[in-house]
């Protein structure tokens, strides 16, 4: 039996970011979407849609693919509303707060862990993220990082193996560096598809970090940095080194840190759309390093914003990520880092909702795939991609920066289902 399939009309603006149509048909007005099943069967002026089984008038709302968020910590428990608020009256930000989301994450139950997940990832899709990764890193001993792997697998779309989040308390940072290299490593991976490491003053040093990279990427495992956070540093380098997927927060950047990640796309077109990268309908290539700005991390720490115009303005392509977590950036709403992104940080609005959407999938390395191993393609919009698609109450994505904290999500549907109406 053929799936249903469901016509959205009427559309008044639809950023697709398939850039493969080329940078004028990014935009579509007055257009339309055919769903059948998950995937997206036709796209294109509302005036030659086929026909289908249900239609849905947008109302001349703008429309958009729904966010991916490439960078999360849902999985935890406990609350640092203190520490927040302490930040706030003039205390600097340092890793050791993550030991008291470790001690509460703990103690906390299968079933709570659970349930605190699938709430923060229903709040997500309830703010238009349909693709989301998460980590783990809140356990930092073998049984609770494969326990929190575990679960985060049955919630998320991705999931990233953090056991070098920090070193736990009272620990050797050479004894712990090793076992998550061995041990631990082995017990997580048939949850995980990545692994990260913080590699920053009071977290891990240069040559752990190097040494944890090494053994997760011969383990099978993609990988991604937390870099470049609290100052400069190895993280950068350690990225394209290992060939990373992304460098996540980049806050500080010398010029040869920039001109190292451009240099991973050298000869390759960052703004090129889905079917770039050795995927169907290209030839070969592979994908260069992402620079991940975390730009509600960086307010809520008082940080200085990641320069995301200099790395664009250098070739690196830019994704925007939420970094939900409860230290130092407890929130999901990726309209805001949107907005935060162009009022503060220098992108226009189709820069901002393309890192928001095909940035996080390049960052993911789900940009490509039309029915390929049984994936689609998020983070644009094509056929053949999966049908993740928002509405906004509002005409164009424009306003999602020009009316900032508005709640504008409106209609959004994750894999062809209507997740918010």
């Amino acid at each position: 039996m053929s799936p249903v399939s469901t016509l959205i009309t009427n559309i008044g603006e639809l950023s697709t970011q398939d850039y493969a149509r080329g940078d004028q048909a990014a935009v579509l007005r007055d257009a339309a979407v055919v769903f059948e099943g998950e995937r997206i069967s036709w796209i294109g002026a509302a005036r030659d849609a086929p026909a289908a089984d249900a239609v849905v008038d947008a109302g001349g709302r703008a429309g958009l693919p729904g966010w991916v968020d490439s960078h999360t910590h849902l999985a935890f428990a406990g609350d640092r509303g203190a520490e927040f608020e302490a930040r706030m009256a003039g205390q600097s930000y340092a890793a050791g707060g993550i030991a008291v989301t470790t001690e509460a994450t703990r103690a906390a139950s299968d079933y709570d862990l659970t349930r605190l997940l699938l709430a923060r990832a229903a709040e997500a899709a309830a703010g238009g993220t349909t693709y989301l990764e998460t980590k783990t890193g809140y356990g930092l001993s073998l049984e609770e990082e494969r326990r929190h792997a575990r679960i985060a697998s049955t919630v998320a779309d991705q999931v990233t193996f953090l056991g070098a989040h920090l070193v736990p308390d009272g620990a050797d940072a050479e004894d712990y560096t090793d076992l998550v290299c061995t041990d631990m490593l082995a017990a997580v991976l048939p949850y995980v598809q990545w692994a990260d490491v913080f590699c920053e003053k009071g977290a891990f040093t240069e040559e752990q970090s190097r040494r944890v990279l090494r053994a997760c990427r011969d383990a099978g495992l993609g990988l991604r940095v937390h870099g470049n956070q609290l100052g400069h540093g190895a993280g950068v380098r350690l990225a394209v080194e290992f060939g990373a997927a992304s460098v996540d927060h980049v806050n500080y950047l010398s010029d040869d840190d920039v001109a190292a990640l451009a240099g991973t796309w050298s000869g390759r077109d960052p703004g090129a759309g889905a079917g770039e990268f050795g995927s169907e309908d290209s030839g070969p290539g592979t994908p260069g390093t992402v620079a991940t700005c975390l730009p509600a991390c960086d307010l809520s720490t008082r940080a200085p914003l990641a320069d995301a115009r200099r790395l664009l303005d250098a070739g690196v392509p830019v994704a925007l990520a939420s970094n939900c977590n409860p230290g130092t950036s407890y929130t999901s709403s990726m309209n805001f880092c949107v907005a935060t992104a162009v009022l503060q940080m220098g992108l226009t609005v189709q820069e901002a909702v393309r890192a928001a959407t095909f940035g996080g999938a390049l960052a993911l390395r789900r940009h490509t795939g039309k029915d390929r191993n049984g994936q689609r393609a998020v983070g644009s919009l094509a056929v053949g991609h999966r049908a993740d698609l928002q509405l906004l109450n509002a005409p164009s994505a424009a306003h999602l920066a020009y009316r900032p904290g508005m709640p504008l999500t409106g209609s959004v549907w994750k894999a062809g289902v209507q997740v918010r109406r």
